[in-house]
């Protein structure tokens, strides 16, 4: 073989050794098209984003956010749950967090019809439905528009229900001034009305003696600065003013009721203790001195009871 021959034997099989790597560097590319979106789409298209941990053939446990924030606020009861082999589902609602802003469809009625969007996407059969505040209020709107076929357990968390605010039916709620003073701070300065309730009332950091986190506040400003103004402007009146009374009389599934007894912005007297006499055999559970945010400030705890009640 000459030196001719050589090289043009070399040439060829490096030649052949680049559409080797070629072909297998090809192959990653075609998987990496097929990942599945973090997406799920309401019936109107909106996109709505959806965290989806732990085993994929574990029990399911689907959790509802409050207001202004997004599914980020449950990482600490997803992790610990996904850890012990659940699968744990949270979804940024409508207008928040990184779904999509529409101007239209902040209602509970809408959040309700996307929540079930996100359970007929994912196949969700028999879940425990989780929801804090605002959340409470969707899956309770939830039961009572689409039912508990895919509901196995339901649990209630600082929950708006049955009625926050005070209306003709419901004088007893917090006073339409409270309302008002929310719209005028959001459009004002909701910036500055993020940090003012993150540093003050929601985790209970204007109390004395107590220690506040400027993580946690930074945490609490910073979801609700990704949500959308009108979104969290319009959410105002859907979780004040919502009546849920007849969607918790269509409540069939156990039912775990948990609040603080010092919650500033959704009192006790007038959500989570009603809401226990209105859903039959719900069980209440009431952390003494708990602020709203009780889901960051008695995180181990209400882990805890949560795994309890799931696995009763």
């Amino acid at each position: 073989m000459n030196a001719l021959t050589r090289i043009a034997l070399a040439a060829s099989i490096a030649l052949g050794g680049v559409a080797a790597q070629t072909t297998a560097s090809a192959a990653p590319a075609a998987s990496a098209a097929a990942i599945a979106s973090p997406f799920v789409a309401a019936d109107d298209g909106t996109p709505l984003y959806v965290k989806d941990w732990g085993p994929a053939d574990g029990q399911v446990v689907v959790f509802s956010h409050g207001w202004p924030l997004n599914a980020d606020s449950w990482e600490s009861q997803m992790q610990f749950l996904a850890e012990r082999g659940y699968r744990v589902i949270a979804h940024d609602r409508r207008g928040h967090g990184r779904s999509g802003q529409p101007w239209a469809g902040n209602t509970m009625d809408q959040y309700a019809d996307d929540l079930d969007a996100v359970l007929r996407a994912k196949g969700v059969k028999r879940a425990t439905l989780v929801g804090f505040s605002t959340g409470g209020g969707e899956v309770a709107r939830y039961i009572g528009r689409h039912g508990t076929a895919r509901v196995a357990k339901l649990v209630l968390v600082s929950a708006v229900t049955p009625i926050m605010g005070s209306t003709p039916t419901h004088p007893e709620g917090v006073p339409t001034a409270v309302f008002d003073s929310l719209r005028k701070a959001s459009l004002d300065n909701r910036a500055q009305l993020y940090k003012d309730i993150a540093s003050g009332p929601f985790f209970g950091f204007n109390r004395p003696g107590a220690q506040p986190s400027a993580g946690l506040v930074d945490s609490f400003y910073v979801q609700g600065m990704q949500a959308g103004a009108k979104a969290t402007y319009d959410s105002i009146e859907a979780f004040f003013h919502s009546d849920f009374r007849d969607d918790l009389k269509k409540v069939d599934v156990p039912t775990l009721v948990i609040h603080g007894t010092d919650d500033q912005i959704v009192p006790i007297d007038v959500t989570g203790r009603a809401t226990a006499r209105l859903v039959k055999g719900a069980r209440l559970i009431e952390y003494a001195g708990g602020p709203h945010g009780i889901t960051d400030t008695h995180k181990d705890r209400l882990n805890q009871d949560l795994l309890d009640f799931i696995r009763q």
